[in-house]
């Protein structure tokens, strides 16, 4: 299982979870947010490393960028797209999917 996919089972999680979906949020209010993230991950039996999510983040955001607008150097930064810790709190905060 690749992280992108344990991401989607933990929000699945989450969102039916009002115990893991505080905990999971609680980290945002950490230090090293990310970091206690993935700590937080393990604890729940995913093992999710802060550069795998960050690599994650990477790969999806690259993917995007080829799939519009020809995927050129002329595609537009979108801020945050790369960020899948940001994306998923979001996504969990808000009560859907990421």
């Amino acid at each position: 299982m690749d992280v992108y996919e344990m991401l989607e089972e933990l929000q699945e999680k989450a969102l039916h979870d009002e115990t893991i979906k505080q905990a999971l949020l609680e980290t945002r209010k950490e230090k090293e947010p990310i970091i206690a993230f993935c700590k937080q991950c393990q604890e729940l039996g995913y093992e999710i490393y802060p550069m795998e999510l960050i690599n994650a983040g990477e790969e999806f955001y690259a993917t995007m960028r080829r799939s519009t607008n020809g995927g050129g150097e002329n595609s537009p930064k979108l801020s945050g797209e790369d960020d899948m810790y940001e994306l998923f709190m979001t996504a969990i905060e808000r009560g859907h999917e990421f």
